[in-house]
C-alpha cells in the first residue's frame, strides 16, 4: 500500500522520483505528490506538486521541481478521503518540513488536540499531517535548545534527529517515513511496522519502500528494520536506533537484489497480470531449483527445528490473508491428510484477536507475497511470545517476516506487480508440496516410495502448467459467456474448495462481478435458491476423485435449474459432455498438485473476462498489493 522514494546524489531528482513511482504503481493508489529542493542564487528553496489521480499526472512538471535532493509518494486512502489535499508530501506551516508516510498513527487524534492546543492549525484529515507538525513542534523546540547550550557534544546534534526522535516515542501505530528539511542537505528515514530499504549507490543513494523503485540505479540495498532511523546523505548513510539514547550508529549486512529491472515490466504483454500467469512455468522451475533431490529422495531446504521439535508436533497453525490463506487451506488438506496432524488455517487479522491457544509444541506457518502484510506479521510476533515454532512461506528476500520466522522458505516467484496475486499462490502451493515432503520424511509418516513419486511429480509442474496454458482460445469464449452477469458461483470439494475460493477472489477483484465460493455440498443448503437461467456456476471435476459421482450430482443439482456450468476438468467424456456446458481441460494430477494446475484456467478467465469489461486490470479500484496497515 502506498509508494515511497527518494533520492539524494548529484543527479536531477525529479525524473528518478517520477520513474520510481510509476515502479511501485502496483501498489495502489489514490493520489500522488513530489517535492525536492533547489539552490538558487544560494538560496535553498523547496518545490512542491501533488494531484489527485494518476502519477502521470507529475509528468511535465520539471521546470517546478528542480533540485538534486527530493522525496515523492503515492497515496492509498486511510485517514481523509482521496484529494489534492490529503495526498503527500504533508509540510509544517511554513513549508520547509516535508514528509512522506505510509502506515497509520492510531493516536494521532490525541496528538492532534494537544497541538491544537498549542496553536497548530491542521488543513487536512489525514494522520500524516498530525505527525509532520509533531516533528515541526519538537524540531523548534530542540532548535531553541542547542542554542542556548554552550556545550560542544550539544552543538553536534542534528536537532531534526532529535526532534524525530521524540516524535515517534510519542505516536502509536505503523510507519514508513521519508523527510527533509529545506535547511539540511539530508534525508532522514524511519522504520515500524512498514517497510523502507535504502538504495546504495556510487555516490547517490535512494530509500524506498520497494526497491523496485530505483533498481535501475542500484541493486545494492539495505532494509530496514522496527525502530531503525536512517540518516542518508549523498557520500553515506547512518543507521540508528530509536531504542538508543545515545546516538550510537549501528552496522548492518548490506544485500544484493538478485533480480532486474526487467522483472519489473511489461515485456511486450498488454498487461502484468497477463506476464505473471504466462511466465508462471519459469517462476515454478525458479522454485524448484536446487530443493528437490531424486538421488537422495528428499528436498533440499534447511528446516531450523529440532529433531524432537519436527517428530513431536501437536498442531500446525497457518496464518495468512487473501489469495496466501487460500494457498494455506491447500495446506491443511494435505498435512492433515498425508501427515496426520490437526491442522488449522486462520485469517490473520481474527486469528491474532481471537485469544488464540498456542503451546510451544505448535508449529505456526505464515504465508505472504510481500512478508510485510501487517495483519499476518503481527500474528508471527505474537506466535513468538507465546513459545511457538515458525516458519514462513515468503517471496519477498530480506523481508520483516523473513527475518522474524525461525525457518522458511522463499518461493522465488520474483516481482509481483498485478495487485491480483497469480504466480505467488502457484508457488506458494508447491513450497507448501516440499514442507509436507519435508515433514513426511523426517518423521516418518510418508514412505520412501511415495516420497519419490511426490518428487516425480513436482519436478513435472512447470510443463503441466504450460499445458494447463493452452486453453486460452476456449477460456476467452467462456469469458464473453459470463462478462456481463451479476453473480458467480465457484463450488469445489476437498483440496479443490480452496481452487475454488482463490477463482472467486480473481474474478472479484479484477472484473468487479459478485462472486462467491462454496463447499459443493453445501450448495443445497441455502446458495441454491438463487440459481435461475444462465447463472454462470464454476466447478471441478478430477477422474480419480474418490468424490467424483458427488461432484457429477452437485453439477445435476444446478443444471437442473438452468445455471450455466463451467468446468475444470482433468478429462473430457461423454458424461461430463452431458453435464457442463464448457469444458476448461487441464492436465492429470494427484491431490497435492491440483489447487496449482487447476488455478490457472481460472486466472485467464478472470483476467479475459476484466479486460472485456474494461476494467483496469493491474491496478482494480480500492485495492493495495503490500497491506501493510490493519
Amino acid at each position: 500500500m502506498c509508494g515511497i522514494i527518494g533520492y539524494i546524489g548529484p543527479k536531477v531528482a525529479y525524473p528518478i522520483l517520477l520513474t520510481g513511482l510509476k515502479r511501485m504503481e502496483y501498489r495502489g493508489y489514490d493520489s500522488a505528490g513530489i517535492s525536492t529542493i533547489s539552490i538558487e542564487d544560494n538560496q535553498r528553496a523547496v518545490n512542491i506538486v501533488k494531484k489527485q489521480g494518476k502519477v502521470s499526472n507529475l509528468e511535465n512538471k520539471q521546470t517546478e521541481l528542480q533540485g538534486n535532493l527530493g522525496l515523492a509518494h503515492t497515496r492509498w486512502a486511510t485517514h481523509g478521503q482521496p484529494s489534492e489535499l490529503n495526498s503527500h508530501p504533508h509540510f509544517n506551516d511554513d513549508k520547509s518540513l516535508m514528509l512522506v508516510h505510509n502506515g497509520i498513527i492510531e493516536n494521532y487524534l490525541t496528538i492532534k488536540r494537544n497541538l491544537e492546543q498549542r496553536g497548530y492549525v491542521f488543513h487536512t484529515q489525514t494522520d500524516t499531517e498530525v505527525l509532520t507538525k509533531l516533528i515541526d513542534y519538537y524540531h523548534k523546540k530542540c532548535k531553541q535548545k542547542l542554542s542556548t547550550t554552550l556545550q560542544n557534544y550539544e552543538q553536534k546534534k542534528d536537532p531534526l534527529e532529535l526532534a524525530l526522535r521524540a516524535a515517534l516515542h510519542d505516536v502509536v501505530g505503523a510507519y514508513g517515513i521519508v523527510l527533509f528539511h529545506k535547511d539540511t542537505n539530508k534525508l532522514y528515514a524511519a522504520k515500524h511496522g512498514s517497510p523502507l530499504v535504502i538504495g546504495i549507490g556510487k555516490n547517490e543513494h535512494f530509500v524506498a519502500s520497494d526497491p523496485a523503485a530505483f533498481l535501475d540505479h542500484t541493486r545494492r540495498v539495505l532494509y530496514l528494520e522496527d525502530e531503525d532511523i536512517a540518516i542518508i546523505k549523498e557520500n553515506s548513510y547512518e543507521l540508528k536506533s530509536l531504542c538508543s539514547h545515545n546516538g550510537e550508529c549501528i552496522k548492518r549486512k548490506e544485500d544484493l537484489v538478485d533480480w532486474d529491472i526487467t522483472a519489473v515490466e511489461k515485456n511486450g504483454y498488454e498487461h502484468f497480470m497477463l506476464k505473471e500467469i504466462m511466465e508462471q512455468p519459469q517462476t515454478l522451475a525458479n522454485c524448484l531449483a536446487g530443493r528437490l533431490d531424486p538421488q537422495l529422495n528428499d528436498i533440499k531446504f534447511t528446516l531450523k527445528l529440532t529433531l524432537n521439535f519436527i517428530k513431536n508436533i501437536k498442531r500446525i497453525s497457518i496464518i495468512a490473508c487473501g489469495t496466501s490463506s487460500y494457498a494455506a487451506m491447500a495446506g491443511k488438506f494435505l498435512i492433515e491428510k498425508y501427515l496426520r496432524i490437526p491442522t488449522e488455517v486462520e485469517v490473520a487479522s481474527e486469528w491474532r484477536y481471537k485469544n488464540p491457544i498456542i503451546s510451544k509444541d505448535d508449529l505456526v506457518i505464515v504465508i505472504s507475497q510481500s512478508g510485510e502484510t501487517a495483519d499476518t506479521l503481527a500474528a508471527l510476533k505474537l506466535a513468538k511470545q507465546f513459545g511457538a515454532k515458525t516458519f514462513g512461506i515468503i517471496n519477498v528476500v530480506g523481508s520483516t517476516m523473513s527475518r522474524e520466522v525461525d525457518s522458511g522458505i522463499y518461493i522465488h516467484a520474483g516481482p509481483e506487480i498485478c495487485v491480483a496475486s497469480t504466480k505467488a499462490f502457484t508457488a506458494q502451493v508447491l513450497c507448501l508440496n516440499f514442507l509436507l515432503i519435508k515433514l513426511g520424511k523426517i518423521r516418518g509418516d510418508l514412505t520412501e516410495t511415495q516420497i519419490q513419486r511426490m518428487i516425480s511429480n513436482l519436478l513435472n509442474t512447470p510443463e503441466l502448467v504450460k499445458q494447463s496454458l493452452n486453453n486460452i482460445e476456449q477460456i476467452k469464449a467462456a469469458a464473453n459467456l459470463i462478462k456481463d452477469k451479476q453473480s458467480i458461483f465457484y463450488l469445489g470439494r476437498g483440496i479443490n474448495f480452496a481452487t475454488a475460493k482463490e477463482g472467486a477472489i480473481k474474478i472479484k477483484e479484477i472484473s468487479y462481478i459478485h462472486a462467491e465460493d462454496f463447499a459443493s455440498g453445501e450448495m443445497k443448503h441455502g446458495p441454491i435458491a438463487l440459481l435461475e437461467k444462465g447463472f454462470p456456476v464454476v466447478t471441478f471435476v478430477n477422474k480419480n476423485d474418490p468424490l467424483y459421482e458427488k461432484n457429477l450430482s452437485s453439477i445435476q443439482e444446478a443444471k437442473a435449474r438452468g445455471a450455466y456450468i463451467i468446468v475444470v476438468a482433468d478429462h473430457i467424456d461423454s458424461t461430463l459432455q452431458s453435464y457442463a456446458d464448457t469444458i476448461l481441460q487441464v492436465p492429470k494430477v494427484p491431490d497435492y498438485l491440483q489447487p496449482l494446475i487447476n488455478t490457472i484456467p481460472l486466472q485467464l478467465l478472470a483476467y479475459y473476462t476484466a479486460k472485456l469489461r474494461g476494467c483496469e486490470i493491474d491496478q482494480p479500484k480500492n485495492l493495495a498489493k503490500s497491506v501493510t496497515v490493519e
